[in-house]
């Protein structure tokens, strides 16, 4: 198909608690735990995520836990306790699909945003509709917005390996993913350095 898009294909190759758990919160198939491997792809058009999905699963001992489309993309999450079935059932996609891990698209941070001493009233605001833990008032925040949306859970991920943070939300889906995170403001320096140095060592095309 001339106009298929690889947008997202990133490999987690430990969830943390936090964001295991957010994807738990979530997903409307199997619950991952923290430990497992995860994989997310993402593609365009949004109907072709049901092929993908079909040779995941036949390929290796995986699982699924998000098989979406809305307007423009379609986006699936399969996971196990063991990262070489993951690995495999990557593997099966690429082939398939006859491409490799470089021709995903590469991620774009469109924004960082970092806040000091959260307001009482912008933490309320958040709370609304966050789905992951509370953000407490007069912590610090970290807000990334990058795209394509996928990558947002393993930016998540990897800013909970390197810092003792809380995740407040997590949005994977759509043109753009966002993350936000909080704690003492060094604790979320640390996440933000590692989220984002993350990101930028994936490779891809630019889009």
């Amino acid at each position: 198909m001339s106009n298929f898009q690889l947008r997202t294909y990133a490999f987690i190759d430990r969830m943390q608690p936090q964001s295991a758990s957010h994807v738990a919160a979530t997903c409307q198939g199997d619950v991952p735990i923290a430990g497992m491997a995860e994989l997310f792809i993402e593609v365009a058009p949004g109907n072709e995520i049901f092929r993908v999905m079909d040779i995941a699963l036949k390929a290796a001992d995986v699982r699924p836990a998000l098989q979406i489309v809305e307007r423009e993309f379609g986006l699936l999450e399969i996971h196990a306790a063991s990262q070489a079935e993951v690995l495999a059932a990557g593997e099966a996609v690429l082939e398939h699909l006859q491409l490799t891990e470089a021709d995903r698209v590469k991620p774009q941070i469109a924004s960082a945003q970092f806040v000091t001493n959260v307001s009482p009233y912008q933490a309320q605001l958040i709370n609304k509709w966050r789905k992951g833990s509370l953000l407490m008032p007069g912590s610090s925040l970290f807000v990334l917005e990058v795209a394509p949306a996928a990558y947002a859970t393993l930016a998540a991920n990897e800013a909970e390996k390197a810092a003792n943070i809380t995740v407040v939300e997590v949005r994977a889906v759509g043109r753009f993913g966002r993350v936000f995170l909080s704690g003492t403001e060094s604790e979320v320096l640390s996440a933000r350095d590692a989220a984002v140095a993350a990101l930028e060592s994936m490779s891809g095309k630019e889009s």
